[in-house]
């Protein structure tokens, strides 16, 4: 119990200045199958999210849709990554949990291909995070974990899985990085 209460500590983690990676670069797929990058969304503060559908953190789309709701006209965006890395919790098709996110949380805000976000088949955008020599380097614990991209593409922040997106940890860094 204790070692499970460890993986959904409420943390936030800076980004190291030593990483030097370009996160733009990284192809990645929308849910819809088309490519894309960080690079689409240059210019914007981006929160990536890995996300999933049968978890006991996954109304926590709606705090996303709220923030993203929020700020998106002050160039905000909010990138959603299914990920079936944590207890078989989006077994779904991209159909199924792209209805699931629209009907149950009216979720808007765009969704990507379902990705790894840890062990050997871990997606690039995750190794950059994450790796040993990424942003901020341990595996992501649980769904619902949280990376705060500058403008430019650039990491800024780590948020864990039980950091709600609209706490005021979470809202203060994307107002910071809106320049707010």
């Amino acid at each position: 119990m204790k070692r499970l209460l460890s993986l959904f500590s409420a943390t936030v983690t800076l980004s190291s200045p030593s990483f030097a990676g370009d996160l733009s670069a990284i192809p990645f797929k929308t849910i819809d199958g088309k490519e894309t990058s960080l690079a689409d969304y240059k210019g914007k503060v981006v929160l990536v999210v890995n996300t999933a559908s049968k978890c006991g953190l996954t109304k926590q789309y709606a705090a996303l849709e709220a923030i993203y709701d929020k700020y998106k006209s002050k160039d905000f965006v909010v990138l959603g990554f299914p990920c079936n890395d944590f207890g078989n919790q989006e077994p779904g098709t991209l159909e199924e949990i792209q209805e699931f996110c629209s009907t149950k949380f009216d979720v808007s805000f765009p969704l990507m291909e379902k990705i790894h976000v840890k062990g050997q088949d871990q997606h690039p955008l995750y190794t950059a995070l994450t790796g040993k020599d990424g942003a901020f380097p341990g595996d992501v614990k649980w769904n619902f974990g949280k990376f705060l991209i500058d403008r430019d593409g650039k990491p800024l922040a780590r948020f864990e899985p039980r950091q709600k997106p609209d706490s005021k940890e979470v809202t203060a860094a994307i107002e910071k990085a809106l320049g707010e």
